[in-house]
């Protein structure tokens, strides 16, 4: 708590006092120790997308959440529904695991696995006060993934 208040220029009390009203307003969750997964014996990340089939979301969580080999879950839109971050200490390990576990669950579509050649940073924490301001689109939201059509192009039934 000293280095923080040293660090953002108040008292140890001040800190002492903002941190216990950050953790009573749920902001703060907890604290943690920082592992190197590679120093660890964990050298190996892999991304890995799940399809998983809509009636059978509470089984499936409930399954994935017992799973101690799977780092992160996180639920996601697109062409998969969720994401799981895995580490292990051989790729064959992962392969064995993917197959062998996730591909195997009645509540699972597909599987894809993505090889994660190189951790660049990861972030423990992301704050408001973090990010830059950015000036709004001038542009309409959607258009990214919806192209207009000519509404004088023959063919469109009017």
């Amino acid at each position: 708590m000293a280095a923080l208040a040293e660090r953002v220029n108040v008292s140890r009390a001040n800190v002492y006092t903002r941190v216990e009203q950050l953790i009573d307003d749920g902001v703060i969750t907890g604290f943690t120790a920082q592992v190197n997964p590679a120093k660890a014996g964990l050298g190996i990340c892999a991304l890995v997308f799940l399809s998983v089939h809509p009636q059978m979301w509470g089984s499936f969580r409930s399954r994935i959440e017992q799973m101690t080999a799977v780092e992160s879950c996180r639920i996601t839109t697109g062409e998969h529904d969720v994401m799981l971050l895995v580490r292990a200490n051989e790729v064959g390990a992962v392969h064995d695991f993917v197959i062998g576990v996730l591909a195997a669950l009645p509540e699972v579509k597909s599987v894809e696995t993505v090889l994660v050649l190189d951790e660049i940073f990861d972030r423990p924490f992301l704050l408001p006060s973090d990010l830059p301001p950015r000036e709004p689109a001038t542009t309409q939201m959607g258009l990214t993934r919806f192209t207009r059509v000519d509404p004088s192009r023959q063919g469109l039934g009017r």
